[in-house]
């Protein structure tokens, strides 16, 4: 036999459980979010979580639930032991947050676990102790009834697994999150995070889940909405439209209590409020979801966070038509659009969700609801082709016949050859300000009409990142420093790429571990309220996620272009109006904004006399 080919053989017991943990343990986050679920599962009313260095040198556990006889918790240390499923039909209708009997050998294999475990007819207490997967060491012990699990030094073993770790306030934030999501599933426990021998958060026991998303959000206004629509029933505390963020980290989605992260889900909650939201942005707040258990399956990622719906279409489109019923009273909300280009677009996304479910047992499912015209334009970049551009100036038509409908608008081909020419912009002549959004020029080939907020925001995007690309982005400092509210996970974040946000011209100290006070903010934004720059920075610094921060560069400096620009509804002068064509002529490409949006169309003298009968 060749020497260079191996043998089939088994994988160690230790081996298999580092496989198996670097699955399930990503950061001491995992571990905490392993076994704070655990502790709801065992019937905790208190659960305890203390930290030390962000959870890497410590991470301790305390409930009050049922604990565990000494046959059991030597049991529990086993892969693939539960007391949660004993038949594959159990796997169709799951009540509990585990399941699967992979948390604590994962952990133990990577840490030195200390088990402490009394049930509730027990005498004493049985202590496990297992060092990096090694055999257990069980002995007697006293404690109270319930369950305590101390995990010391994360990764020990795995050195490699360690140094992807991040900063210790990054990784005590998303421990933070972790007892928020719990929280937020169950409002009848008492959750408390001790950091460093500091307690820093404590949720006690509330009512109802209002009252915990009250809690749990301050310094926002939720208004409280009920739906029902067949076996689905939506339960959402969610903030005006003016609160709505980049990105979806301030909206907390829960099915059945087990927090999630479903983009599509985000993105129906955020197709409720109509088109007074921007494409990319959500609103803030908490929606519950509950449906029978056998039409949501649960095992469909190794960390839980995701779920797929035997009827995920008809589920998003209640979500939409239902929250929207009950959110248009309490902040106005206008009416549904009818656009059906963008309900091809949410059924797109529905239809892909339903097709990554795997086939359920025949149970009986959410009724769909008839197609609907309630959606805002997809998120799209409209100088994609000329066929996307005239269906969006011809909604009502196909997209065949309004691309042939209008041969003289000009898209992004035609847009770039009309404007290759120097001072392009400059050579036109204004005539006036329509609806304070659009501004009407003419040239000597046709009448043109720019998006004053697109115009402004691709010069400003431009100009900020010229001086953050020369390192001369000047700054503006505030008489006061304003404090504002945000998730500590984003907190940590500013503090982590504080070098890189002061490039951008922004100046933030953190005020404890949920708010950062703005010393200062670019110069050319000086216009822009500085809360909501914040705000949206930090946003999009945790969309960004574990990636560099210089690759979410351009995305942060467009939308804080966005907030520092002339918007739709401002008066702008015939000076001011002059002074942005003349601007975009220096602009590398003045043909749309940074997010996509047109900012100029054209129609032909032609054009124009054929369509009054001239």
């Amino acid at each position: 036999m060749p020497a260079a080919v191996r043998r089939v053989q088994k994988l160690s017991d230790e081996l298999a459980n580092q496989i198996a943990a670097g699955e399930v343990v990503e950061r001491p986050a995992s571990v905490v979010k392993e076994l704070i679920e655990n502790a709801l599962d065992a019937g905790a009313t208190k659960v305890t979580v203390e930290i030390e260095h962000g959870g890497s040198l410590l991470v301790r556990v305390t409930d009050d639930g049922e604990g565990m006889s000494a046959e059991d918790a030597v049991l529990a240390i086993e892969r693939h032991a539960t007391s949660k499923i004993r038949e594959l039909e159990d796997l169709f209708r799951l009540g509990t947050f585990g399941f699967r009997g992979e948390a604590l050998p994962s952990i133990a294999s990577v840490s030195r676990l200390v088990l402490r475990t009394r049930a509730r007819d027990a005498t004493e207490a049985t202590e496990i102790e297992i060092m990096g997967g090694r055999p257990p060491v069980v002995r007697p012990a006293g404690g109270a009834i319930g369950t305590t699990i101390e995990v010391r030094e994360l990764f020990f073993n795995v050195p490699a697994r360690r140094k992807f770790l991040k900063a210790t306030a990054t990784e005590s934030a998303h421990v933070g999150d972790v007892l928020l999501g719990a929280a937020l599933a169950r409002h009848d426990v008492t959750f408390k995070l001790a950091r460093d021998g500091r307690v820093v958060r404590e949720y006690l026991r509330s009512p109802t889940r209002a009252e915990r998303a009250k809690i749990t959000t301050p310094g926002e206004t939720l208004s409280h909405a009920v739906a029902e629509h067949g076996p689905l029933r939506i339960e959402a505390m969610l903030a005006p439209p003016e609160r709505a963020r980049t990105g979806a980290t301030g909206l907390a989605l829960l099915v059945n209590g087990r927090p999630v992260r479903d983009r599509v889900l985000a993105r129906a909650v955020a197709h409720a409020y109509g088109s007074v939201l921007d494409g990319g942005r959500y609103p803030v707040g908490v929606v519950w979801l509950d449906l029978p258990h056998e039409l949501v399956d649960v095992n469909v990622h190794p960390q839980k966070a995701e779920v797929r719906f035997t009827d995920a279409r008809g589920i998003f489109d209640a979500i939409t038509r239902q929250l929207h019923a009950a959110l248009a009273q309490a902040y106005g909300l206008p009416e549904l659009g009818g656009n059906p280009y963008a309900r091809a677009a949410i059924a797109a996304k529905a239809a892909e969700a339903t097709r990554a479910a795997e086939p359920a047992p025949a149970v009986a499912r959410v009724q769909p609801l008839a197609p609907f015209d309630a959606q805002p334009l997809p998120e799209t970049n409209l100088f994609s082709g000329s066929a996307v551009l005239a269906a969006n100036l011809f909604p009502e038509l196909p997209v065949e016949v309004a691309e042939k409908a209008s041969p003289t608008y000009a898209a992004a081909d035609a847009v770039g050859d009309l404007f290759a020419r120097k001072a392009a912009y400059g050579a036109l002549r204004f005539v006036g300000q329509m609806r304070a959004t659009f501004l009407v020029c003419e040239g000597e080939d046709g009448l043109y009409v720019l998006d004053q907020h697109a115009a402004a925001e691709r010069v400003t995007f431009d100009r900020l990142r010229r001086a953050y690309a020369d390192r001369s982005l000047a700054m503006q400092r505030m008489l006061v420093p304003e404090v504002v509210e945000l998730p500590p996970l984003e907190v940590a974040m500013l503090e982590e790429a504080a070098d890189e946000v002061g490039r951008l011209g922004v100046e933030v100290r953190a005020v404890g571990d949920s708010a950062v006070a703005v010393h200062a903010v670019p110069a050319l934004l000086a216009r822009a309220q500085p809360a909501r720059i914040i705000r949206d920075l930090a946003g999009e610094l945790a969309r960004a996620g574990g990636r560099n921060f210089r690759g979410a560069v351009d995305l942060v400096l467009a939308t804080m272009a966005c907030h520092g620009s002339i918007r739709a509804g401002d008066a702008i002068s015939p000076a001011e109006a002059r002074a942005l064509l003349e601007a975009l002529d220096g602009v590398d490409f003045a043909g749309h904004c940074p997010h996509g949006r047109p900012v100029v169309m054209r129609m032909g003298w032609t054009e124009l006399e054929r369509r009054v009968g001239r």
